[in-house]
């Protein structure tokens, strides 16, 4: 190898490792605080999706529960939800209320939009913006 290759490979390497340093977790993001998101009323969980640009109408609700535990896919989900700082693991057993949502102001031309909120103890554990087509997209809500 050249001594200029072998420069610029070591240079690559020093800034990955200084990265890797400054941001230590997995995604390279931070990782918000579970801060308790009051949602016992309707008002609190349309303004919860209001703070972050989502103008929502509720279309459903039911009563479920959380497993206690997680499944692959519940653990993607729940993996949504830590980047997002909902603490949908501390109430892993419980049991809660799932409030659906059409989006207002946001569809693309080939579907609708819905949010979901589940609500435990009346505080938001979790939330999700997806599109009804079956694709599986999901979008955090923040």
């Amino acid at each position: 190898m050249s001594k200029k290759l072998i420069s610029i490979v070591l240079i690559a390497a020093t800034a990955m490792i200084g990265f890797i340093l400054i941001n230590p977790d997995k995604d390279g993001m931070e990782i918000p605080e579970n801060t308790p998101i009051a949602a016992s009323t309707e008002t609190e969980r349309i303004s919860y999706f209001a703070s972050h640009g989502w103008d929502v109408e509720e279309i459903s609700s039911k009563d479920i529960t959380i497993p206690a535990e997680f499944s692959e896919e519940y653990g993607e989900y729940a993996a949504l939800q830590d980047r997002q700082g909902m603490p949908l693991r501390e109430y892993a057993g419980k049991s809660g209320k799932l409030y659906v949502y059409e989006v207002q102001n946001y569809a693309p031309s080939d579907s609708r939009m819905l949010a979901e909120l589940l609500v435990c103890e009346d505080k938001a554990v979790a939330s999700l913006v997806y599109n009804d087509n079956g694709d599986g997209k999901q979008l955090s809500v923040n």
